[in-house]
Order: C-alpha cells, then sequence, then structure tokens
C-alpha cells in the first residue's frame, strides 16, 4: 500500500468519524432546541395565564367600581328629588291661605296653648297670634308657620312650628316617601 492509499485511508476515517461527531452533535443540538422550545412554551403558558388572571381581576374591579358609582349617583339622585319633594312641601305650606293657616294656628293653641305662658311666631303670623291667644307674644322667629310656645322661665319649649311638624314627618316617613316615589 502506498503512502497516497494511507493518507486516504486517515482522510476516509477522518471524514467518517468527523461526519459522525457531526450526526450526534445535531442530534443533540436538536435535543436542546426541543427543551428550550418546550421551557419557552412553558414560560409562555404561564405569562399568559398570569396576564389573563390579571385582566379578569381588573376587569371584576372595574365592574365593581361601575356599580357602586351606579349606587352613589342613584342615591344622590334620589336624595335630590326627596329634597326636592321637601322643598315644594315647604313652598306650599309657606304660601298657605290665610284661613287654612290661621285654622291650623288655632288648633295648635287649643291643643297646647295651656302648656305655656309664652309665646313665638314668624313675622307674616305676628299680629294674627296676638289676636288669638292672652299669652304673652315674646317676638318672631325665622319659621315658614306655627308657634312655639314656652313657660314662663323659658325652662319648658314646645316647638309646633311647620318647620319642625315637616321636619318630624319627613323623618318618620322618609321610607314610605321613598317607597312611594321609588317603587
Amino acid at each position: 500500500m502506498g503512502l497516497e492509499d494511507v493518507v486516504n485511508d486517515i482522510l476516509e476515517q477522518a471524514r467518517s468519524k468527523a461526519s459522525a461527531i457531526n450526526a450526534e452533535a445535531e442530534e443533540e443540538a436538536a435535543v436542546l432546541i426541543h427543551e428550550a422550545q418546550s421551557r419557552a412554551d412553558e414560560i409562555m403558558q404561564t405569562r399568559q395565564e398570569e396576564v389573563d388572571a390579571h385582566i379578569e381581576r381588573m376587569r371584576k374591579q372595574e365592574i365593581s367600581s361601575a356599580h357602586l358609582e351606579m349606587k352613589r349617583a342613584a342615591l344622590n339622585a334620589k336624595k335630590d328629588i326627596l329634597d326636592s319633594v321637601n322643598q315644594s312641601t315647604r313652598d306650599v305650606i309657606s304660601s298657605m291661605p290665610a284661613k287654612k293657616n290661621a285654622s291650623l294656628l288655632k288648633a295648635i293653641l287649643d291643643q297646647y296653648g295651656s302648656s305655656g305662658t309664652r309665646i313665638y311666631s314668624n313675622a307674616r303670623d305676628a299680629k294674627l297670634v296676638q289676636e288669638m291667644t292672652d299669652l304673652t307674644y315674646m317676638g318672631e322667629i325665622d319659621c315658614i308657620g306655627g308657634l312655639v310656645i314656652e313657660n314662663d322661665d323659658g325652662t319648658v319649649r314646645m316647638d309646633y312650628t311647620y318647620d319642625r311638624i315637616l321636619e318630624d314627618v319627613s323623618e318618620q316617613s322618609l321610607k314610605q316617601i321613598s317607597d312611594i316615589l321609588f317603587g
């Protein structure tokens, strides 16, 4: 065998070994790439689940916040309506015909006048009240109508102003009024 044959054999063996090493390296590379791809897919799946969960939490928070805001707006609207009804009632009472007002003042005096010795009213009713009773007229008070009756030393003060009566009725009837207005 000549030198050239020996060189060719060595080259052939080297090529064969190099080919085997390349094939083995490609196999290992394919396994590593597959493992890396699997790991990347797992990471991507985990991240996607986290993002989806975060989005769902945010959606629920926004919906809850919107519901609260709607309830707040509805309550404010109801309060505005109740305030408007209350103001309308005050306006109606303030502009009550003189005859009806006199009748109500007389009823208050008949029922509670004997409990005191001094009396107060608004400016509009001052003359009428003084004509209707022997109680000492003490002056005018700021109210839409009605009377305040006191004992001699002012320690007992009974407030029969229309303002107070309206306030008491409103507090006692708030639920019924609300049910009538809002169902």
